[in-house]
């Protein structure tokens, strides 16, 4: 057996070990990517660069296809092939990248058992470090895009403002909801805090006068002025609110309220909702 397929063989088996017990930060098991689905939205490159340590764009070369006894379990249709891509960009990652990138792929199937072309294919990975240089291990099942010059501008896009000083951190729930009274029928405002993942502040405000339409916004800092809005549509806060809010205003954020306060509250909070629109998420395999 030659030494080149002897070594790819080895690290195979490696990589292979790996997937067996890998898992995402949510304890779901992680698995390597299927074809990029069309349209994916702000949000579902937002997932995916949000979980990647390592973004690069590469040119995928050598491919090949794992023996059933070499390649474990395979969703039913796919085929878990070993892929060789060659760096062209490396967009995110601290500590660098190899001039070529190895890891496994489950290649999706078309109606006739066929594999879709695949060398030669410019695309955009997003990984974390396997366990040896040149290893990585992608972030979900679809961490693999095509590397059009417009998605990759988006990708930049995103992950500029993910690592920006001033970026919103991860919603993980909410806090306590305020509601004050105004003097006159129909006026009020309520203030909601949210819960983050680094304990940074971030509130949201709703203001209500008679013959108004409702306004509010969001605060990142302790403090909410008048120059709070509410956040763009397309950027990373919107994201951050319109993906991690829950559907409801829960029982123990208006705890320490009236029950008409307590209903005027939730009211408020689905307004915000209904303003900030669905998430947008696309992606099926994860």
């Amino acid at each position: 057996m030659p030494l080149r397929k002897l070594a790819l063989l080895c690290l195979i088996s490696a990589v292979q070990s790996q997937i067996s017990v890998a898992q995402t930060g949510s304890g779901r098991m992680v698995t390597q990517p299927s074809e990029r689905v069309a349209g994916l939205s702000y949000a579902d490159i937002a997932d995916l660069a949000d979980a990647a340590p390592l973004v690069a764009q590469a040119r995928i070369g050598n491919i090949i296809k794992l023996k059933p006894a070499q390649a474990g379990t395979v969703p039913a249709g796919y085929q878990r092939v070993y892929v060789e891509a060659n760096v062209a960009n490396l967009i995110r990652g601290e500590g660098g990248i190899s001039p070529t990138v190895r890891y496994l792929y489950d290649a999706p199937l078309d109606a006739r058992g066929k594999m879709p072309k695949l060398k030669k294919a410019q695309v955009i990975l997003f990984a974390r470090p396997g366990g040896r240089p040149g290893e990585i291990q992608l972030v979900a099942r679809d961490a693999q895009i095509v590397a059009s010059p417009a998605e990759t501008e988006r990708v930049k896009a995103i992950l500029s403002e993910l690592v920006a000083v001033d970026a919103p951190p991860r919603i993980i729930g909410l806090g306590d909801a305020f509601h004050v009274a105004g003097t006159i029928a129909g006026e009020g405002e309520t203030q909601i805090f949210l819960r983050t993942e680094n304990g940074d502040p971030v509130s949201l405000s709703i203001l209500r006068r008679p013959g108004q339409q409702p306004r509010w916004a969001v605060a990142l800092g302790e403090i909410v002025d008048e120059a709070a809005r509410p956040p763009a549509p397309g950027s990373l806060l919107w994201y951050r609110l319109a993906c991690g809010l829950p559907n409801a205003l829960p029982a123990r954020s208006v705890r320490a309220l009236s029950p008409q306060d307590a209903e005027l509250a939730r009211a408020d909070y689905q307004m915000v909702l209904n303003a900030l629109g669905p998430c947008g998420r696309t992606r099926t395999a994860r």
